[in-house]
């Protein structure tokens, strides 16, 4: 507390009149710092306002990522049970349709075999009648 010097009419008005300029400038100055202060905390109070909706949209945008992510492996991962079952059926379809093929090829070949022999048989057949004939002939007196 500030202690004032007396004069003849009562306190030095200089004195009081200084005091009163200094706690008025100060008080100023602390009313400036304190409206510098609220201007500051509301600022930060936007900014951190603006970061949580950031934050927010951030989560939302991560939560729609991992979402979408295990959408795509479950998608990839169903997609390749299918490759691998279409695989499978296409392999099945190839063996089976070789297995028929070389049926066929076996079937042929027992064909083929066979014409071979009527045809062996009916080549010797000639050939044994026509040796009958030229036998024949040595047998004719002229």
């Amino acid at each position: 507390m500030k202690k004032f010097s007396t004069s003849l009419y009562g306190y030095n008005k200089k004195e009081v009149s200084k005091f009163v300029s200094d706690v008025a400038n100060k008080y100023e100055t602390m009313l400036n710092n304190l409206k510098n202060r609220d201007n500051e905390i509301k600022k930060l109070t936007e900014q951190v306002e603006y970061y949580k909706n950031l934050e927010g949209s951030f989560n939302k945008a991560l939560y729609v990522a991992e979402d979408t992510s295990k959408q795509m492996r479950k998608f990839a991962r169903d997609e390749s049970a299918n490759i691998i079952n279409e695989a499978k059926r296409n392999a099945s379809r190839i063996i089976n349709d070789a297995l028929l093929k070389s049926e066929k090829i076996e079937e042929e070949s027992q064909r083929l075999k066979m014409s071979v022999n009527r045809m062996k048989k009916r080549l010797r057949q000639t050939l044994e009648e026509e040796l009958a004939i030229i036998d024949d002939i040595d047998d004719i007196d002229y």
